[in-house]
């Protein structure tokens, strides 16, 4: 035992020192696909230099950013492990684990994103950290970011349901996400993020969908894609979480900590998103992309089978969530 370590037992011994703050100096891996400066790594950027000036630098966060410890899956995995301590990642690969919140992942659940936030950010949000947390997922809940609103990307004008027949879109690896594109009237396929740029440009897929600064930074918009149908058909918050393994090493007042710049980061990064979001339709109307309004009651009501066969055991909590004001 070294000398610093004796110290610290024999402080804890005379009642000097609660046994309770002793949380060894940790340096937490944070992960993330966007790439530096996206609205979510600064977020979670933020979060750890607040964690660090906290704890006089016991707890420190180290950012991945871009997808270099995996794609999310992967993330997941390793999240789950211990080997990453923070993850940003979409609802779409916890829904197979947590099924409750495929509530959020329904298309059409929110009317717009005033809505979701008003959701996430009260007891219903709550309620779905704590189910990932009490779930067998190895998760803990921290908060959830806003992951904008998901619209249809895609080489060919779409301006109705019809317009996507034999059109491949990529979807997230979740079955409902391509349920709902084929409902829609697409060919959904399931793909990792870090595939799509290469497969729209073999043409292996024709399209895809996800929010504006998503199109942008993922330099999709390069890869032949000239139109932006804004159906808006999915809003789905994203959540970060943290490796249990990891926070079961916290103590209760360094747990408190995370817990209190966890809820600021979903604000912080609030207020980043809907800048990014103006900057990046700007920058996307510049490179040629054509953002195209539609008329979206054609793809809510070709999406009315997908919410009956994934929202039967969510029926209640569906109509909380329309509830909400």
């Amino acid at each position: 035992m070294n000398t610093k370590r004796k110290l610290l037992l024999a402080l804890s011994v005379a009642g000097l020192l609660p046994l309770s703050v002793q949380a060894q100096n940790m340096v937490l891996k944070a992960h993330d696909t966007h790439p530096a400066g996206y609205p979510t790594v600064a977020a979670v950027e933020s979060m750890g230099k607040k964690l660090e000036a906290a704890t006089g630098g016991r707890i420190k966060l180290q950012m991945f950013p871009g997808a270099v410890l995996g794609q999310e899956k992967e993330a997941v995995e390793q999240t789950q492990l211990g080997a990453i301590q923070i993850a940003r990642i979409s609802l779409g690969v916890i829904g197979p684990i947590v099924p409750e919140v495929n509530v959020f992942n329904m298309p059409f659940v929110f009317r717009n994103e005033a809505h979701m936030r008003a959701v996430i950010d009260g007891p219903i949000g709550q309620e779905m950290l704590d189910k990932v947390t009490a779930s067998p997922a190895k998760l803990v809940g921290l908060g959830f970011m806003d992951g904008g609103s998901r619209s249809l990307y895609t080489k060919k004008k779409v301006t109705a349901p019809a317009d996507l027949k034999g059109v491949k879109v990529r979807m997230m690896g979740n079955p409902l996400f391509v349920d709902t594109m084929n409902a829609m009237g697409g060919n959904g396929i399931s793909m990792a993020y870090g595939e799509v740029f290469s497969a729209l440009q073999t043409g292996v897929i024709d399209g895809a969908e996800n929010n504006a600064p998503s199109l942008f930074t993922s330099n999709h918009y390069s890869a032949g894609v000239k139109y932006y149908a804004q159906t808006n058909h999915l809003i789905i918050p994203e959540i970060f979480v943290m490796s249990k393994a990891t926070w079961e090493k916290l103590s209760a007042s360094d747990q408190a900590l995370v817990k209190k710049v966890s809820r600021e980061a979903q604000m912080e990064q609030r207020a980043l998103w809907d800048k990014s979001v103006t900057e990046y339709t700007s920058k996307l109307k510049a490179a040629g992309v054509e953002f195209v309004q539609v008329d979206q009651k054609p793809f809510f009501d070709a999406t009315a089978p997908v919410r009956a066969k994934y929202g039967e055991k969510l029926a209640d909590l569906m109509k909380r969530v329309e509830a909400v004001k």
